[in-house]
């Protein structure tokens, strides 16, 4: 059996998995991003979000955690503070019984679903965007900077550069386009400037309901807004350079074929990728684009097998695909 964990701010997904491809059990659980509650003790958080999580399967599946072959913990923040690493590496051990498992960031667990665990690079454009990929057991990310001063092409710089552009069409600096009435009628604005109240002291500029608004860029994208179109043309290119530097990183020689997947909200504006594409064959890179695979939680157990040293065969991986259980369309950031 093995087990899969993808971690999020919002959700954390499990699921369980024998070696012939059949999932065995599947649960959903709140957030596990340990920094959202830092003050109040965030690795217990995450411990008491893995030990239900893992409760349920088991229960489900009609095991003990000790019969789980391997288990693969892809969690939000994981890496990104040095001292944190150890307490939360720590902690699987204490819902498993055992250490028959690997912690990561949860970006491993869109790249393993993405590519199904083969070496290659997906980008990642939900609320944040990054790269990660794998090559011959080397490891490479690239992005995933944060907001103030990174995550180019995400649905949250889609929406800040949205933003902007309304309120210079407001001022008269850019000729009103449609972005100005698509936004004033979806945030039902009495005036442009409430706009400011909305983003600033009702979100207080939460990166997620700054990043839902990158929908209505798109929206006026599609009804002719040049403005808009120009900012999804650059993230698209944003996000094949996120591709480029992770394929430098990982040593791919010039004439070498590269697998590269995407997933994320940001990926179900056409215009988006589409750009994306386009950027990718204009680098002299051989790239071989494929529409994502699994969820990536299915990645994260599928990458659990593969860390086991036991990677799913072939058909295995066929009968995961015939459950119905790939990679989502029409997933919003």
């Amino acid at each position: 059996m093995f087990l899969g964990v993808d971690g999020g701010g919002t959700k954390t997904a499990f699921c369980l998995i024998d070696p012939s491809g059949t999932v065995r059990a599947s649960a959903l659980g709140p957030g596990s991003y340990y920094f959202s509650d830092k003050a109040a003790d965030g690795v217990a958080l995450v411990a008491q979000v893995l030990a239900d999580g893992v409760t349920s399967l088991c229960v489900q599946a009609g095991i003990r955690p000790k019969d789980i072959s391997y288990a693969f913990f892809g969690l939000p923040g994981y890496g990104e503070v040095a001292a944190d690493v150890t307490p939360l590496e720590a902690v699987p051990y204490s819902v498993l019984g055992h250490h028959r498992y690997v912690c990561d960031n949860d970006m491993v667990c869109g790249w393993a679903g993405s590519l199904g665990a083969v070496d290659g690079i997906n980008v990642i454009s939900g609320t944040g965007s990054m790269a990660y990929g794998e090559r011959s057991a080397q490891q490479a990310r690239t992005g995933g900077w944060g907001e103030l001063f990174g995550d180019e092409g995400s649905a949250y710089w889609i929406a800040a550069r949205g933003l902007n552009v309304f309120s210079r069409m407001s001022d008269g600096r850019l000729p009103e386009g449609p972005l100005a009435g698509v936004l004033r009628r979806h945030l039902k604005l009495t005036s442009d400037l409430d706009l400011v109240d909305v983003v600033l002291n009702r979100w207080q500029g939460r990166r997620s309901e700054v990043a839902a608004l990158s929908p209505w860029v798109a929206e006026a994208a599609s009804l002719g807004d040049a403005h808009a179109a120009a900012i999804l043309a650059e993230a698209g290119s944003e996000l094949a350079l996120l591709v480029d530097s992770a394929r430098r990183r990982l040593g791919f020689t010039p004439g070498e074929t590269v697998p590269v997947s995407y997933s994320g909200g940001a990926f179900t504006s056409a215009a988006v990728l589409t750009s994306f594409t386009a950027c990718l064959r204009g680098h002299d890179a051989l790239y071989d684009l494929r529409p994502p695979l699994f969820t990536p939680v299915i990645g994260a157990a599928i990458y659990a097998a593969k860390r086991a040293g036991t990677p799913l065969a072939a058909a295995s991986l066929d009968a995961l695909r015939s459950t119905g259980l790939t990679h989502p369309t029409g997933e919003t950031p």
